[in-house]
């Protein structure tokens, strides 16, 4: 015997969901995850999906120029090195400074791979090294850009009072030394005997950096550490920073350097204190030219400077541990 509901064994039947509730319960989950990823994205700070995708890119492109072929590292190092100085220059020209984006361009292709080879191969000189090279391609950027920016002073239209001329060239030397010379020593420490597993290791002790702090500051995040400068920077990320670099210096020390558990320990302070530095201050720089990204090209970073940031002040102290240690 049937019931009301017209079930033989006294239990009500039930019709599967139609094509329209489903469809709307698809659009509910996707309103829940848009609603999530936006308030990730406003207490981040950025777009967490496009910065992880445009992240892997660079992070792959970069695996196979220092493990494949390491000359692949200057074709790699080059792009990000004009693109960057480009950027800077760019943020300060729109701020009123007079940088001259030819010479940079030039100075930063040539440091490249002045940097990699002795000059003593392509010299008489047996003394010179590739670090004189280095050294000297810097100065010899500085002095081209401050030289093009001077001659420019001949058109009426690029004239301007010497109290400009003067701040123009300073901005100039900015860009030389800020962006080319400290990113110029991964060319240097990479061309060194062994050197690419010593860059490899500090890039990714800078990455865990940037992903602890990311992590732990949306997650813990209270108490802000440099409110002025940079408003998302909180204590707590500081301190996932610091467990996750620890963690990541310590494995790749043991395994992938040869080096004690003691060396790791050593680069995940050094890589710490060198990276939270450099990302405050290229904050304090976008603070005075009163922007919120140096470019916006890129999606979910700003501008490739913008990712670059904590690895600048990193190379070179990475490379006095290279020297150092090995």
């Amino acid at each position: 015997m049937s019931d009301a509901g017209g079930s033989p064994n006294g239990r009500s039947r039930k019709h599967p969901p139609s094509r329209a509730e489903f469809e709307a319960g698809l659009a509910d989950i996707e309103a829940q995850m848009r609603a999530t990823n936006d308030k990730i994205n406003a207490r981040s700070g950025r777009n967490l999906s496009m910065a992880i995708i445009i992240g892997l890119a660079l992070g792959l492109a970069l695996l196979a120029s220092l493990l494949i072929y390491k000359w692949l590292f200057m074709v790699f190092a080059a792009v990000l090195l004009v693109v960057s100085a480009v950027e800077l220059a760019g943020a300060l020209r729109s701020a009123g400074r007079d940088v001259p984006r030819v010479p940079i361009v030039i100075a930063a292709l040539a440091i490249i791979p002045l940097s990699f080879y002795p000059l003593s191969e392509v010299t008489e000189f047996d003394f010179l090294t590739r670090d004189a090279g280095h050294w000297l391609a810097a100065l010899a950027g500085i002095v081209l850009v401050s030289v093009w920016r001077l001659a420019e002073l001949v058109l009426p239209s690029r004239r301007a009072p010497l109290k400009e001329v003067v701040k123009d060239l300073l901005a100039g030397v900015l860009v030389m030394t800020y962006v080319i010379f400290l990113a110029s020593f991964a060319v240097l420490l990479t061309a060194s005997e062994g050197g690419e597993f010593w860059t490899l290791a500090f890039l990714i002790v800078v990455v865990s950096t940037d992903v602890g702090a990311y992590a732990f500051g949306v997650l813990f995040g209270k108490h802000p550490m440099a409110p002025n400068i940079s408003p998302k920077k909180t204590w707590e990320g500081f301190g996932g920073a610091a467990l996750v670099a620890t963690i990541a210096a310590v494995l790749l020390a043991i395994f992938m350097l040869d080096e004690p558990w003691w060396v790791g320990v050593i680069l995940s302070i050094t890589m710490l204190l060198t990276a939270v530095s450099g990302d405050l201050a290229e904050s304090l720089i976008k603070r005075d030219l009163g922007i919120k990204d140096i470019s916006s090209w890129l999606p979910g970073h700003g501008g490739l400077l913008d990712r670059l940031d904590s690895i600048l002040l990193s190379a070179p102290v990475a490379y006095a541990l290279f020297l150092i240690f090995t």
